[in-house]
């Protein structure tokens, strides 16, 4: 995935979709180099969730959940469940990050797909809890942007406590 924020055209799907994959990119670059051990180390003491490998479950799962959920109306099988509604943070811990990246990586390929058939007023099958009506994928795609950056955000605190590496 090219990691850029320049589209190749100034329109407003482009414009939205470049965005994405760029913050995408950004998951992915600002993992580069860590190690597994510290990968699954949560260095602030009031936030055990904050994991590197927490936060590339969460925003793989965030975008899972607002695309096939919200989006599409299908029945949600997220790792999450009532007892533990952020489990997204924790189920991961064991898994290799270079997995959990490229199975996002995977992921946001097949969403870019559909992405790409569907027109950007296209309702969402669920309706948006805070707005009592249905997205278009207009706004979740903004929705997305801007939750996947503030999670790159995360990620470059969480990064340099566990390893010293700051970003960019």
């Amino acid at each position: 995935m090219t990691r850029t924020d320049v589209p190749a055209t100034w329109d407003e799907r482009a414009t939205l979709t470049t965005f994405l994959d760029y913050v995408r990119a950004t998951v992915r670059a600002k993992c580069e180099g860590v190690t597994d051990a510290d990968a699954r180390k949560a260095p602030l003491p009031d936030s055990p969730l904050m994991t590197v490998k927490g936060l590339v479950s969460h925003v793989r799962w965030v975008e899972y959940s607002w695309f096939q959920v919200v989006l599409l109306g299908e029945e949600d099988a997220g790792p999450w469940t009532k007892e533990d509604p952020d489990r997204e943070f924790t189920y991961a811990l064991d898994t290799p990050i270079e997995q959990l990246l490229d199975e996002y990586d995977a992921q946001s390929a097949r969403y870019n797909e559909l992405v790409a058939s569907l027109d950007l007023d296209t309702l969402a099958q669920r309706n948006l809890g805070r707005a009592g009506r249905p997205a278009t994928l207009r706004w979740i795609l903004f929705h997305l942007v801007e939750e996947i950056a503030r999670h790159n955000g995360h990620l470059d605190v969480v990064r340099e406590l566990v390893d010293g590496t700051k970003g960019d």
